[in-house]
């Protein structure tokens, strides 16, 4: 089941192809449910047919957005390759190791863009480049409630300069994309599932596009969950960004008018205009 918020609330997506509103008893804290699921089921085995198509915003309410770095081989190569002259490359090969994952804060909602609406890239940056990720929506007790497209954007420049430069790296207005929508699932998604990006300059030339899939993810989602809530409590639930299969190569930097499309197979599409 697919839900996406609107700048009318919550609709959920039914079997004839339309939208439903989900009853607005419960659009407040919908996404913190800790059976939504069920909840879901219930309505979608209740509506009436019809259709609804308000403008979708960011399918997020009141949670923080927090990210994994280095889950997929490619990523640690390239995070590698942009700290050697830091002497920081190590560390990077270190945690794509490690029992303990990299986890680190990213967004909150004010920061936080949906689908249509425009990211950004630091005024004092010239190395840009989008994430795109498998982000998680979690309850407040830990539990994967169901999936979405994220990007987290990054300065490559920046995070190269040195490691403790990260947050500067990733966490500014505009940084992070969440949406079209969430798919809720009481079922893992299958390590086959794809992952898409394209990157369209002058509104027609496609100057990047590249794929991978979850298989290639070295770590499992629910363990960085599990480790995301040692010693973290979230009253309001959390997303969590899984990392990037995906890196542009080192040529390459995002421009202002760049449009990103990211595509996880049986979610959506999220799409952004660069700012």
């Amino acid at each position: 089941m697919r839900i996406y918020r609107t700048q009318a609330g919550w609709e959920l997506e039914a079997d004839h192809g339309g939208r439903i509103p989900v009853p607005p008893q419960a659009a407040g804290r919908l996404t913190t449910r800790e059976d939504l699921f069920e909840y879901l089921a219930g309505i979608e085995g209740e509506a009436a047919a019809g259709s609804h198509s308000h403008a979708l915003v960011a399918p997020i309410e009141e949670q923080e957005v927090w990210a994994a770095g280095v889950t997929y081989f490619r990523s640690r190569t390239a995070r590698m390759a942009e700290s050697e002259a830091s002497g920081g490359m190590s560390f990077y090969d270190r945690v794509y190791h490690a029992e303990r994952p990299e986890l680190f804060f990213k967004s909150m909602p004010h920061r936080t863009v949906g689908p249509g609406a425009p990211v950004r890239i630091r005024h004092d940056s010239k190395w840009n480049v989008p994430e795109p990720e498998l982000t998680l929506l979690v309850s407040p007790r830990g539990k994967i409630l169901g999936y979405t497209v994220g990007n987290d954007m990054s300065s490559r420049d920046i995070e190269g300069e040195n490691p403790l430069y990260l947050p500067q790296a990733k966490v500014y207005d505009g940084s992070c994309a969440l949406g079209p929508g969430i798919l809720v699932a009481n079922q893992p998604l299958a390590p086959e599932t794809g992952i898409h990006i394209e990157i369209r300059r002058a509104g027609a030339a496609v100057v990047f596009a590249d794929s991978t899939t979850l298989a290639t993810m070295k770590r499992n989602p629910a363990d960085l969950v599990e480790y995301l809530f040692r010693e973290n409590s979230f009253p309001n639930g959390c997303f969590l960004l899984t990392g990037t299969g995906i890196v542009p190569p080192n040529s390459f930097t995002l421009a202002s008018g760049d449009e990103i499309a990211i595509t996880i197979d049986g979610i959506g599409t999220l799409n952004n205009p660069v700012a």
